[in-house]
């Protein structure tokens, strides 16, 4: 197990350029592609069909930057033990490492602007209000850092008599809508949209225009962690795929399926991913779905636990401490949050993920028993 998890960047980064020599058995013609992003960089293993050009498996990692450590450890689990069951005659590959390598490499979600990429591909940025999020803004002393952490625990019990407060007036659910619409007013706030296209986002929208224009159908999986139930998997994909939950599982063997609606959900790079196939490429087939591995559960005790992880690793960044208990306190809740060392976990990632890889690719006629 311990060969597919990586404690740095550039060792998870080192693991994924190998995989080029594997991929090669099945793409002979397999190339990389490395696309800088400011002192890091995108890496693109890409292999094409010798004959028609049928179907592309896409998958990501890295979006949310410190999440890219389990996707990257079920990309390798790929290449080395299911890609043999891909039919490679009339599907490619694209396998993408890092889609924010800063966030990956300082073990943060955000980038190096503090914009969260999943709340970037604003399909009309111009429409959107500058204070869309009113729920945000009424909570931003939440949301926003205010301030130096003296004392972990007194920042600790200030949050958590703000939620429960809010819970007994219905403030958690507003709490929840917030983060789902992500803010596009507060650039040190939490779950911040950006003002402008980032270059990652702008780098994988060409991705996403060129493999629609290419191939007949697209298969995404863009792996995630933190959602759902603890040491399972979650399927998260927009309501433009345009079928139920019950539909969803039934097609691809999944026990979690979450469909969203994208008038809640403000810049998700999946929907963007539809936007792009119904607006330019009709005829298309697209797929395109998170897969989140749950860390915490999925219990009112858990979601504040993950807004206290949130809210207190973005204070840090900003402010600082000078409470060395805090400092610790907060990173090592953040990892446990996003990239558990908990072996029950990790073995749950590898397992979880190659149940949904080969569900997902047997539900859209890609996967051949060999």
């Amino acid at each position: 197990m311990s060969q597919y998890f990586s404690s740095s960047y550039e060792e998870s980064r080192e693991k994924f350029l190998n995989l080029l020599s594997e991929v090669k058995r099945f793409y002979p013609k397999a190339e990389l592609l490395t696309h800088s992003i400011g002192d890091e960089s995108i890496d693109v293993i890409l292999g094409e069909p010798k004959r028609e050009r049928k179907a592309m498996i896409l998958m990501t990692i890295g979006e949310h930057g410190i999440e890219g450590y389990a996707g990257a450890a079920v990309t390798h689990q790929f290449v080395q033990t299911q890609l043999a069951h891909v039919r490679h005659e009339t599907t490619g590959i694209c396998l993408i490492h890092a889609v924010n390598p800063w966030g990956m490499k300082h073990f943060r979600r955000v980038n190096e602007h503090n914009v969260d990429l999943n709340r970037n591909y604003v399909i009309d940025r111009e429409s959107v209000p500058y204070n869309v999020n009113r729920e945000y803004e009424l909570m931003r002393h939440l949301f926003v850092p205010d301030g130096v952490i003296d004392d972990y625990h007194e920042a600790r019990e200030q949050i958590y008599s703000f939620l429960g407060s809010g819970i007994k007036l219905d403030g958690f659910k507003a709490m929840s809508g917030a983060k789902g619409m992500g803010q596009y007013q507060f650039p040190k706030g939490v779950y911040y949209g950006g003002d402008e296209d980032e270059p990652s986002a702008i780098f994988l929208k060409g991705i996403q225009h060129d493999l629609l224009e290419r191939y007949g159908k697209v298969v995404h999986l863009d792996w995630h962690t933190a959602l759902g139930p603890t040491n399972e998997v979650t399927m998260v994909i927009s309501k433009r795929d345009g079928r139920t939950e019950d539909e969803l599982k039934q097609a691809y063997g999944l026990d979690n399926v979450n469909v969203y609606d994208p008038d809640e959900v403000l810049g998700d790079s999946t929907n963007h991913f539809y936007y792009v196939r119904d607006t330019e490429y009709p005829d298309k087939g697209l797929v395109s779905a998170l897969f989140e591995f749950g860390t915490f559960g999925t219990s009112t005790k858990a979601s504040i636990r993950e807004f206290l992880t949130i809210i207190l690793e973005n204070r840090l960044f900003f402010e600082g401490t000078k409470d060395p208990e805090a400092r610790n306190g907060i990173q090592n809740e953040f990892m446990a949050m996003f990239y558990p060392e908990n072996a029950d976990w990790r073995e749950a990632v590898l397992r979880e993920g190659a149940k949904a890889v080969e569900g997902y690719l047997k539900g859209e006629a890609l996967w051949r028993d060999t």
